[in-house]
């Protein structure tokens, strides 16, 4: 994730992922996808921080004003049912990436998001580039 923020592909995500950056937080595409839930998007703050806990407020309020517009963008794009979001904080709270963000899902009637929780599969930037075209499109008006 500190890779994408300094302008470098940080495998497996790369640059065309990003669809929207600021001078506070970055969005993409996640690369690690749900068979149910395509597309899912990730909200970075530009400055690292490890978790929820160090994040300070200022920064946690864009971070999550933009989670909420990332939400509404989804269901305008995707035609989604609906939207979860999810942020995990140390080893027992799922964290695996240690810079603070917080990913924003579209969800669907019946996805099953978290029963299919293992049943993941990382994408190719080929395959997150229609999604990331529809965002921007939204982003850039």
């Amino acid at each position: 994730m500190c890779g994408l923020v300094k302008g470098k592909n940080d495998q497996p995500s790369k640059q065309s992922d990003i669809f929207y950056r600021d001078d506070f937080i970055t969005a993409y595409i996640s690369p690690k996808w749900w068979k149910n839930n395509p597309g899912h998007v990730i909200v970075i703050p530009n400055t690292h921080v490890e978790s929820l806990y160090d994040t300070p407020d200022d920064l946690s309020n864009k971070v999550n004003s933009f989670v909420k517009k990332v939400a509404i963008a989804l269901k305008e794009a995707y035609r989604c049912d609906g939207t979860s979001i999810r942020q995990h904080n140390e080893p027992a709270g799922n964290q695996d990436i240690w810079h603070f963000h917080v990913h924003v899902f579209p969800r669907y009637t019946n996805d099953n998001l978290y029963k299919l929780h293992d049943d993941f599969r990382w994408t190719t930037s080929e395959e997150r580039m229609p999604y990331v075209k529809k965002l921007k499109e939204i982003f850039l008006k």
